[in-house]
């Protein structure tokens, strides 16, 4: 199963396009309705079932793409608002084993991402174009990144948790 960890292939950044962004916006407005479909049908078993050999099972990745966007949300205010910031990162592994990730219903991250996603894109989708080249600095990465490279990146980040768990269903015969 471990050949299951990039589904979707590693993350490659795009260069900037009027069509590039439409489909990213798009992808990261619909990702809640397209998470809660995937897993509508799901069982308590099913959704504690890991992705992969070694990997988090379908509870734990819901509630990271929660924890994650969370975070993406403020990275884009942060860079919106101040010059080239240092973001915040996050221990997601840890993260990934804290109480809340056992103990809540996937329910409460699935409503976390219904309104977090309706306030960022309405943030995504009022950045002007030369707003695109502005940075925010990753201090585990040690390098600039800017916002367009961030939307191609949550985007993907969308895409690549998705495809966890439909190849999950489709190996396990769950669809």
């Amino acid at each position: 199963m471990k050949e299951n960890q990039y589904p979707i292939g590693k993350y490659e950044p795009q260069p900037y396009s009027a069509e590039q962004l439409k489909k990213w916006l798009l992808e990261i407005e619909i990702l809640p309705q397209r998470i809660e479909y995937a897993v509508q049908n799901l069982d308590a078993a099913q959704l504690d079932t890991p992705y992969r050999e070694g990997g988090w099972t379908i509870r734990q990745l819901i509630h990271h793409v929660a924890d994650s966007h969370m975070n993406a949300y403020m990275r884009f205010k942060l860079g919106l608002t101040e010059d080239n910031p240092t973001i915040k990162p996050y221990e997601e592994q840890l993260w990934a084993t804290m109480a809340d990730t056992y103990e809540q219903p996937i329910n409460i991250s699935l409503t976390i991402l219904h309104a977090l996603h309706k306030r960022w894109v309405s943030v995504l989708k009022n950045i002007k174009e030369e707003e695109w080249h502005r940075t925010v600095v990753h201090p585990q990465h040690g390098k600039q990144m800017t916002l367009w490279f961030l939307l191609g990146m949550y985007a993907w980040h969308s895409r690549h948790h998705l495809a966890h768990i439909a190849t999950l269903k489709e190996n396990m015969g769950w669809d």
